[in-house]
């Protein structure tokens, strides 16, 4: 077998026992009364609301409209951040601009732009895709900047000598030299569109298309336990799921490819 593949194989066993040694634990803390079943219902509750909602279709519901906004917010997030980095690697005026604007904007937390985003857009999607976009776009500025800046100089010095234009030189070069820490500022960026729309949707109500915030929200209202736990579960899946099928194989291939990945 493979080196490559044991090691994958290795990791998803020690993955899995460990998952299933917190479920033991969560077993174990819900016999003992520790708390009380309302607030923490056992396992099995969990589950069986999880398999209730995948039958009568609530959570694949609840879970596309969800994908749908964030793949929105996200894109144009990145769509805006790239060039923003860039010119804050490039230019020190936008660096001292632009460049300390996202380091502010990047500490403050996503929740917070759910009331600008209510008072401006009302109770609408375009609120929802603007608090995605605002926790998504500063991460990316930030990485792409941090990124630009480690490529070694003698990359576009070596461009300049053989013609290429300044502008040529960035989106050629420099870019490409600094996808590595690129994919990881958007691999974090990708966290941050998860938390800002999960806070938009807990607070921001549209009957139109109920995601998994709602979900969340409305099980908190009625003290279902269940269903909080359930579509909790539902969101770290999904992140993981992203991570290791998406932005774990496209970092490793850079890293590889650009030789700083681990033996």
């Amino acid at each position: 077998m493979p080196r490559r593949l044991t090691r994958a194989l290795k990791g998803a066993l020690v993955g899995v026992a460990f998952a299933l040694a917190l479920v033991g634990v969560w077993e174990l803390l819900v016999r003992a009364r520790w708390f009380s079943p309302v607030l923490l219902p056992p396992p099995r509750a969990v589950a069986a609301w999880l398999a209730g909602a995948l039958r009568d279709g609530t959570l694949g519901r609840a879970l596309g409209v969800t994908l749908r906004r964030l793949l929105a917010g996200y894109a144009l997030g990145v769509v805006i951040g790239l060039p923003l980095g860039l010119l804050t690697a490039r230019f020190r005026t936008c660096a001292r601009t632009i460049g300390v604007l996202a380091l502010g904007l990047q500490a403050l937390p996503s929740v917070c732009w759910v009331p600008l985003a209510l008072l401006w857009f009302g109770q609408t999607e375009a609120a929802m895709l603007f608090v995605v976009v605002m926790g998504t776009t500063w991460s990316v500025v930030i990485a792409t900047d941090s990124g630009a800046r480690t490529v070694p100089p003698i990359y576009a010095r070596a461009a300049r000598t053989m013609g290429a234009t300044p502008l040529y030189t960035w989106v050629a070069v420099i870019l490409p030299a600094s996808l590595p820490s690129v994919v990881g500022g958007m691999k974090q960026g990708w966290a941050f569109a998860w938390r800002s729309l999960m806070a938009a949707e807990v607070y921001v109500t549209i009957l139109s298309g109920l995601g998994l915030g709602h979900l969340m929200h409305y099980g908190r209202e009625l003290h279902a336990m269940d269903q909080v736990l359930g579509v909790m579960l539902v969101i770290i899946v999904v992140g993981l799921t992203t991570d290791r099928l998406l932005f774990g194989p496209v970092v490793e291939r850079l890293r590889r490819r650009f030789g700083v990945a681990m033996p």
